[in-house]
């Protein structure tokens, strides 16, 4: 489901970019586009001079001798991506990364990410590796021959609001990096959150509004404080944007501002997230009340 006006949140380009796919019969030309793209996401969007290419495995995949998928495992695995991914980051900075580079997504509990932590003390970096790109869930969505995306911001049927809001912890437009640039540095972003199960704010990347990147933006004159408050204390200010007008197919509202802004207990959150699914509506922001 496509978020109203995507650019406000930093992720307009995923949405207008199809899915790069390796086909039977591919150029010279194309076969590169996939390789730069795999590069790009498994990578985090950082730059890698040609001396860091890897450039036997990239002859492999241009003969045709290994899928998409190993040629991600090579890269997700080599000296390059553990260096800047792994030895230099905490453990659990590591892994919400790998869950964003390889399965394009926030994890989705604490459950899952013990797991992972579980087989690094197993078995060490490249059988964790493994265990992302040889599970059901890669195999389903990506196959052998697409590149992974980022597919975790979108509204989804069956997905909680949880996971959805972690996902912009991660993910703050197409032209960040995850190796530099980022206000947190090397930190979890996700740590204290996915072991509580709590939402984050979601709110547009810096530049994109009057808000700024890791900071929640002032609440306006429409927010009542406090309002709906659960024994918590905790209650969330849902924007939403895009819903049709009537007799319309796909129309997004021409108003700059959201349709709706809804007051929301946490213990309801997930309710009203599935709610404004079923609606039609896309969600602008979220931001904590009190």
């Amino acid at each position: 489901m496509v978020f109203g006006p995507a650019s406000e949140l930093g992720v307009a380009l995923f949405e207008d970019t199809e899915p790069v796919e390796l086909w039977p019969g591919r150029s010279e030309e194309e076969v590169e586009t996939v390789i730069r793209a795999v590069y790009r996401q498994v990578l985090g969007n950082a730059y890698v001079m040609d001396s860091e290419r890897l450039t036997v495995e990239e002859s492999q995949l241009k003969l045709g001798e290994i899928s998409v998928r190993e040629f991600v495992r090579q890269v997700a695995t080599s000296d390059l991506y553990r260096s800047r991914f792994f030895d230099s980051c905490p453990r659990y900075r590591a892994t919400e990364l790998n869950f964003k580079h390889i399965l394009g997504r926030a994890p989705n509990s604490y459950e899952e990410m013990k797991a992972h932590s579980a087989i690094l003390d197993a078995a060490g970096f490249e059988a964790d590796i493994d265990s992302y790109l040889d599970s059901d869930e890669y195999q389903d969505v990506f196959g052998e021959n697409i590149v992974p995306f980022y597919r975790g911001y979108k509204t989804q049927t069956g997905k909680n609001m949880v996971g959805f809001t972690h996902m912009f912890q991660l993910l703050r437009g197409a032209s960040s990096s995850d190796l530099k640039g980022n206000l947190s540095g090397k930190e979890p972003r996700l740590n204290k959150y996915v072991i509580q199960g709590i939402p984050t704010a979601v709110i547009p990347p810096s530049g994109a509004s009057d808000g700024w990147s890791f900071q929640d933006p002032t609440l306006g004159a429409r927010t009542r404080h406090g309002a709906g408050a659960t024994s918590e204390g905790k209650v969330y200010r849902v924007e939403v944007t895009g819903y049709s007008s009537p007799g319309a197919v796909n129309r997004v509202s021409k108003f700059r501002r959201s349709n709706k802004v809804y007051l929301v207990p946490f213990d309801q959150l997930s309710k009203e997230y599935q709610r404004i699914h079923k609606q039609g509506g896309k969600i602008a922001s979220i931001t904590v009340v009190n």
